[in-house]
């Protein structure tokens, strides 16, 4: 099992075995509270768990076992392992391998139940934070609207919980709702005039959203005010990505002048500035 377990995540199988009823097209993202099995490895063994999220640690695999399918298609059960093993791991964001969902109609044949008894752990508790903490994770996997269903929800009980309304507005960004996001974001900065990241949201809704004067207003009180300079250089090319989207030549090349010292600092930045700049033919 030790051996199976180091590998967990880097199972690449040359073919699915064909007589399962196992499709693997699903993303771990899509998994939360499933029971899932990685592709057959070299031996035709397939390795299941259990998906889950962890508020402080993120997207989950808890180890349940692995298994065969005999030639009378029945999943058999490695009897030298059992899902009392307590073993879990975190699953990197943007791990790509394609996993299957475990039937229903395969749970007594693996010895499992549809919800693990252990799972009450992490849904217990103040529901904002784990509604928080879900769409969290959702985000951080860029599966924005999946995130929505759950800090929408969390904002309705309490849009003061911490660091929820920049998370919500992440969402509306992702999604390019950037009214929405604005309308978050500038209520939350009523409260936290100062934050840093609260502040960077919304530059970017503002100069995404077809109003980069206002951006700018904010970035340079920004640059001023907040002690926290950590976004700087994100900020301003936000403002100046807004002038280029707005095709105003002479604003851009303004901004830009007074930045770029700051922004060359960033390489990957700076491919894109030259790139605005052969577009708008400066």
């Amino acid at each position: 099992m030790k051996k199976l377990i180091s590998g967990i995540f880097f199972i690449l199988s040359a073919s699915v075995f064909s007589q399962s009823d196992l499709t693997f097209d699903k993303g771990f993202i899509q998994s939360e509270n499933k029971w899932i099995t990685m592709p057959a490895d070299s031996s035709n063994t397939y390795m299941f768990g259990f998906v889950y999220i962890d508020t402080q640690a993120g997207l989950m695999f808890h180890y349940g076992g692995s298994f065969k399918v005999d030639d009378k298609k029945r999943y058999i059960v490695d009897p030298d392992e059992t899902t009392s093993v307590n073993f879990k791991q975190r699953i990197g964001i943007g791990n790509g391998l394609k996993i299957a969902f475990i039937p229903e109609s395969r749970f007594e044949e693996l010895k499992i139940t549809s919800t693990p008894d252990w799972l009450t752990i992490y849904q217990g508790g103040d529901p904002v934070r784990r509604l928080y903490g879900q769409g969290y994770t959702y985000n951080a996997w860029s599966a924005c609207e999946k995130a929505l269903e759950f800090l929408e929800k969390a904002y309705k009980i309490n849009p003061d919980y911490d660091g929820l309304a920049t998370e919500l507005a992440f969402s509306y960004n992702c999604l390019q709702n950037y009214p929405k996001s604005i309308v978050v974001l500038e209520k939350a900065l009523k409260k936290e005039p100062l934050n840093a990241y609260t502040n960077k949201e919304l530059i970017y809704a503002l100069a995404k959203n077809g109003t980069p004067e206002k951006a700018e207003i904010i970035c340079r009180k920004v640059l001023k005010d907040c002690p926290d300079k950590s976004y700087n250089t994100e900020n301003i090319y936000s403002v100046l990505h807004g002038y280029f989207l707005k095709k105003d030549t002479a604003k851009f090349t303004k901004w830009l002048k007074e930045h770029q010292s700051q922004l060359a600092e960033n390489k990957d930045f700076m491919v894109h500035v030259e790139g605005m700049k052969k577009e708008l033919k400066l």
